[in-house]
């Protein structure tokens, strides 16, 4: 399903591409050119500071390491873009574009008779739909014993050491065990997730760290009785924690159109391993729910989901203070 990319459409720059080689039907190899593009882009301020007594200002242009590939399923196109940062931070951004799946319905229909479907056109409508995506994260941050905590930012207690009744706290939970781990995410408390080392600390002491920073995500709205949920159960959570094993690859089994439900992760996870300073994988489940709109027919413009892990603790300050001014001159 990869598309073979190309230069001025797809990737725009100096790009360097990576053939895929795949196997066909018949267990032949298949060549796929240009099936990946790298390039280096930039991508504004880095960090900027201007000094209020001095007026002295500081800036740093941000650059990102991009590495690409599109996908076409059906009558979408998924288009994948790995961003790797000056500041150590990784980002997955899912852009979401191609055709969507169109009924036909009386040509006098109104919206209200259409039901769980969007008119885009007239005698034409789209139905309500989600594009929930899983990734595995085989984390080592540095070393592969690791532990994740959740972390939720929660106001104080009125009293006197919160007197203003402003102050707020992170609530820091340890995750300990496979069952612990089926979390959702919390945009009301700033949730996100720390997969840290605990036999490794920074200059202040701290567990080196990476944080999995969420977007604002559903998970999945298909009921329990429904076959998409019995065979894709991993979209129920938006993060599950799980021990190593090589053989668990695919947070839906091996062979999701012939399950009849219950593969993959929630079979792995039915064990309850312990995940604690322990060689761990990571899953995190992200997507969009699509109320398609008119503005999406005949061709749906780019959607984006996607997430970012980035270092907390794993650098004793600022790693990208080293980055060199631009060219052009702008600081004072």
């Amino acid at each position: 399903m990869v598309n073979s990319l190309t230069l001025g459409c797809d990737c725009f720059g100096v790009i360097h591409y990576f053939d895929a080689v795949l196997a066909n039907e018949n267990g032949e190899p298949n060549v796929i050119p240009n099936a990946i593009c790298m390039h280096e882009e930039d991508y504004s301020i880095l960090w900027k500071h201007q000094d209020l007594h001095s007026f002295r200002t500081e800036v740093r242009r941000q650059r990102r390491l991009v590495v690409s590939s599109i996908y076409t399923v059906g009558n979408y196109e998924y288009g994948f873009y790995w961003y790797f940062y000056l500041d150590g931070s990784i980002q997955l951004e899912v852009k979401l574009t191609g055709i969507v799946q169109p009924m036909g319905v009386p040509p006098d229909a109104t919206q209200a008779e259409i039901g769980n479907a969007t008119l885009v056109a007239p005698g034409v409508a789209a139905p309500h739909h989600q594009h929930l995506f899983c990734v595995r994260l085989d984390m080592a941050v540095d070393g592969p014993h690791n532990s994740v905590a959740e972390v939720d930012v929660v106001p104080d207690e009125p009293g006197p050491d919160n007197p203003e009744s402003n102050g707020f706290h992170t609530k820091v939970t340890v995750l300990r065990s496979e069952q612990e781990a089926k979390r959702l995410i919390n945009p009301a408390v700033s949730r996100s997730w720390r997969i840290f080392n605990p036999s490794v600390t920074n200059a202040l002491g701290q567990p080196v760290a990476y944080k999995l920073i969420p977007s604002s995500t559903p998970t999945m709205l298909a009921r329990p009785e429904s076959s998409v949920y019995k065979r894709a159960t991993f979209a129920t959570q938006n993060l599950w924690v799980t021990a190593y094993d090589r053989d668990e690859i695919h947070a839906a089994g091996r062979y999701p159109n012939q399950s009849q439900g219950g593969d993959g992760l929630p079979a792995w996870s039915a064990g309850n391993r312990p995940i604690d300073n322990t060689d761990i994988v990571v899953w995190h489940t992200f997507g969009v729910t699509h109320i398609v709109r008119p503005e999406d027919w005949p061709v749906m413009p780019v959607e984006v989901t996607g997430f970012s892990l980035v270092p907390f603790g794993f650098f004793d300050r600022n790693p990208a203070l080293d980055v060199p001014p631009p060219p052009r001159h702008c600081h004072t």
